[in-house]
This record gives C-alpha cells, sequence and structure tokens, in this order.
C-alpha cells in the first residue's frame, strides 16, 4: 500500500504492485522516476532497472513466495519452479545468483525455510513433526539437523528461548 501511494504521488499509474515487482500504465518520465526513487529510499525500497539486479530480485521473491506464502507440504523441485516462473534456464540463473550474491540459490532457499521455521516455532500452534512436514522436510532429524547448521542451536533450544532471534526477510 505504501508503495502504490507513492506511485500515486509521483503522478504515475500503477496496474498492479506485487511483492517485489510494479507494473505501471506508462513509462515514468525522469523527473518522476527520480521523486519516485527518493520517496521509496525512504520507505526501504529501491527501484532496480538493471536486467540482471531485476532477475536476482525475482528470484528471491520466487522463494519467499514458495517458502512463506505457499502451504503445501509437497516436496517440490526448486529449479523446476524457477525456470517454469522465470523462463531462464536454471544453471544461468544459479551462476548470475551466485555471481551477484555470493551464495548459491540452495542456501538463500535454506536460510528462508529456516527463517519460517523460526517463525512457526515463536507460534507454538505445531509440533516439529507438523513443522517438518509442513516445510517438506524428509524428516524431523533432517530439519534438525540443517537448523542447527544454519543457527547453531537445536529448534529445541530455539524454541526455548524467551527472546527469539529471527531475521527480517530481505537480511536473510
Amino acid at each position: 500500500m505504501a508503495v502504490k501511494t507513492e506511485l500515486e504521488k509521483a503522478g504515475t499509474e500503477p496496474l498492479s504492485v506485487e511483492l517485489g515487482e510494479i507494473t505501471l500504465s506508462e513509462n515514468p518520465t525522469a523527473k518522476q522516476l527520480d521523486g519516485l526513487g527518493k520517496a521509496l529510499n525512504a520507505l526501504g525500497f529501491e527501484i532496480i532497472d538493471n536486467q540482471k539486479s531485476r532477475l536476482i530480485e525475482q528470484i528471491k521473491t520466487q522463494i519467499i513466495k514458495l517458502v512463506h506464502y505457499t502451504d503445501t507440504s509437497t516436496p517440490l523441485k526448486l529449479s523446476a519452479i524457477l525456470t517454469d516462473q522465470l523462463h531462464h534456464d536454471y544453471s544461468y540463473l544459479s551462476n548470475l545468483f551466485s555471481a551477484v550474491e555470493g551464495t548459491t540459490i540452495e542456501k538463500y532457499y535454506i536460510a528462508q525455510k529456516i527463517e519460517r521455521v523460526k517463525e512457526l516455532l515463536v507460534y507454538n500452534e505445531r509440533s516439529l513433526s507438523e513443522i517438518s512436514y509442513q516445510m517438506s522436510y524428509s524428516s524431523v532429524a533432517h530439519l534438525s539437523a540443517q537448523f542447527k547448521q544454519v543457527t547453531g542451536m537445536t529448534p529445541s533450544k530455539f524454541k526455548s528461548l524467551q527472546i527469539h532471534h529471527r531475521q527480517n526477510l530481505d537480511d536473510v
């Protein structure tokens, strides 16, 4: 809503505003784009105008949607999803992501999954077994091992802490 409001203030008409992507009815002028960039930066957003950077953001957006906004316990092949959604060969996406981000798509995906697990543990509505199933882990042991590898503590230890160390999704 904040992005849509800023777009309208800048005199541009958004056709759609979705996670990580805006579609405008017409191309903004340089002055509108500059003003919009400053307004969005004040809100913690940025305009990405280069094709490769845009593709990196689309990869991140697809992973975040998959991990945080899709309720499926069916194991999905990440490479097939990204290839289908972004219309690029997975090896190209993987090499580009690694070169720009300094980490692999898989590690980014795992980090997002662990953040989602942390969120579910904080809610305390599901058992670790249910969380493991929901997040498409093959077993609770696999989830626990991956959780400990990323966070340095077991899910049980994390759950027992009163202060929960969750990261902002943009910082993962």
